[in-house]
C-alpha cells in the first residue's frame, strides 16, 4: 500500500466568492490559528488578538446583513467556516459561534436604530460578545431563570447570576435574558448589556476538562442599570428570542463538532501512514482499515445533516427539528471519533505530544452545551410526537 494521509475537505460551495472566502479561511488557519493551537491551550492563554483579526477579516459576521457590517453570508456557507475553524482551534470556532449566537437577538429582533447604533461594532469592530442564558439552578430547564430586571424609570435594573458564560469576563457585549414579569416562560426579557456596565463582575473562570483556552465563568449583576434603549424585543419577548437563537447556534456547534471530528481523523490518518508494525505500514491493517472508514462515514454524515438543515434556514423554511437532530447526532459523532482516535494510536495518543487527546476531551463538553444531547432527543420527539402529557 502507499502512503496516504489527510486530504482537504472536499466541498460543495454555492458560489465563487464562497470558494473564496474558504480559501482565504484555510490561508488563515494555516498561518495565524493551527501554529499556536497547542500550546495555548495547554497553558489556557485566550487568542483575543485573533479574534480581532477575524473580525477585520469580517469573519466575526459572516451570517449577518451588509448594511450593518455583516457578510451576508448563507449559512450553508458560515457554517462550512466554522467547520475549518474549529478544525484548527476548537476554542476559536466555538468562540466564533458563541459569538454569532451573541448578535442574534439584536439583528433579529432589535429596532432598525438599534441595529444601525451597535450591529456595525459588534459584527467588525472588533468587538467579541457573550450570550447569558444559563443559571446556576436553571441550565436545562432555562425557562425557570432568576435573574431579575426592574423597570426604573427610563433604565432596568438587573440583578442576578448567569452560569457557564463563554467569554465571561472578557467580552464586550452580554445578551442577557432577565425576568420581568411572572413565572416561566412568558416573563422573560431580553437585554444588550455593555461589558464594562457598573455592577457587572466575572468570577474566576471554571477549571475544565477540555477547552482550557476559551474561558467559561459565572457573571454577577448586581444592580446593573441598563437604559431602555437597550431591550431587545417587547417585554417578555425574550424566550423566544432566545429559543431562535439557540436553533441556529445548535447548527454552529454540529458544524464545530465535525470539525474537531475531522481533525482528528486527519490526525489518525497521518500516524497510520508514518507508523509501522510486525513489518507493515499500520494503514495495511484490516481492524484499523474499518475503523477508519467508519470513522470518515460518521464525519460525512454529519456534515451533511448540519448542511441539509442550515439550507432549510436559508430558505427561510422551519429547521427546528432538524438543527436538533444536527447537534445531536454531530456531537455524539465527535465523541465517538476522536475516542476512537486516540484507540487507534494507542499510547501516544493517549500522551500530550500529539493533539488526539486533547480533541477527545474537547469533544464531551459539545455534547452537553446549547443544550444537552438529552434535550435535543426531547425536542426531536415533540416534533414526532407532540408535547407530553401533563
Amino acid at each position: 500500500m502507499t502512503d496516504h494521509g489527510p486530504q482537504p475537505v472536499e466541498r460543495q460551495l454555492p458560489t465563487e466568492e464562497a470558494k473564496d472566502l474558504l480559501a482565504l479561511v484555510r490561508d488563515l488557519v494555516q498561518r495565524e490559528i493551527a501554529p499556536r493551537a497547542a500550546a495555548e491551550e495547554e497553558a489556557g492563554h485566550f487568542p483575543r488578538d485573533l479574534f480581532r483579526l477575524l473580525s477585520s477579516s469580517g469573519l466575526l459576521g459572516l451570517p449577518y446583513p451588509e448594511e450593518f457590517g455583516g457578510g451576508e453570508q448563507p449559512y450553508e456557507v458560515y457554517l462550512q467556516v466554522l467547520e475549518e475553524l474549529a478544525a484548527a482551534r476548537l476554542t476559536v470556532g466555538l468562540g466564533v459561534s458563541v459569538h454569532s449566537l451573541a448578535c442574534h437577538a439584536l439583528a433579529g429582533y432589535g429596532t432598525k436604530e438599534q441595529r444601525a447604533e451597535h450591529l456595525p461594532g459588534m459584527l467588525g469592530g472588533g468587538l467579541l460578545g457573550a450570550y447569558c442564558l444559563s443559571e446556576p439552578q436553571s441550565g436545562s430547564d432555562a425557562a425557570s431563570l432568576r435573574t431579575r430586571a426592574v423597570r426604573d424609570g427610563d433604565d432596568w435594573v438587573l440583578t442576578g447570576t448567569k452560569a457557564w458564560i463563554t467569554h465571561g469576563g472578557i467580552a464586550d457585549f452580554y445578551t442577557v435574558l432577565a425576568r420581568t414579569g411572572g413565572e416561566g416562560a412568558h416573563g422573560i426579557t431580553a437585554f444588550l448589556v455593555p461589558g464594562d456596565a457598573p455592577g457587572l463582575t466575572a468570577a474566576a473562570p471554571e477549571r475544565k476538562m477540555g477547552m482550557k483556552g476559551s474561558p467559561t465563568a459565572q457573571l454577577h449583576l448586581d444592580g446593573v442599570r441598563v437604559a431602555d434603549a437597550r431591550r431587545i424585543g417587547d417585554e417578555g419577548q425574550g424566550f423566544p428570542i432566545a429559543l431562535s437563537a439557540l436553533d441556529s447556534g445548535r447548527l454552529g456547534i454540529a458544524a464545530c463538532a465535525v470539525g474537531l471530528a475531522q481533525a482528528a481523523l486527519d490526525e489518525a490518518l497521518a500516524f497510520v501512514a508514518e507508523r509501522r508494525q510486525f513489518g507493515r505500514p499500520l494503514a495495511d491493517f484490516q481492524g484499523l482499515r474499518f475503523l477508519l472508514a467508519d470513522m470518515a462515514t460518521q464525519i460525512e454524515a454529519g456534515r451533511s445533516l448540519y448542511l441539509a438543515a442550515a439550507r432549510l434556514r436559508d430558505q427561510r423554511l422551519p429547521f427546528s427539528r432538524q438543527a436538533a437532530m444536527a447537534k445531536l447526532f454531530c456531537t455524539d459523532a465527535a465523541m465517538r471519533v476522536t475516542t476512537d482516535a486516540v484507540q487507534l494510536m494507542g499510547g501516544y495518543g493517549y500522551t500530550a505530544d500529539f493533539p488526539a487527546e486533547r480533541y477527545m476531551r474537547e469533544a464531551k463538553v459539545l455534547q452537553i452545551v446549547e443544550g444537552t444531547n438529552q434535550i435535543q432527543r426531547m425536542v426531536i420527539a415533540r416534533h414526532l410526537a407532540g408535547p407530553e402529557s401533563r
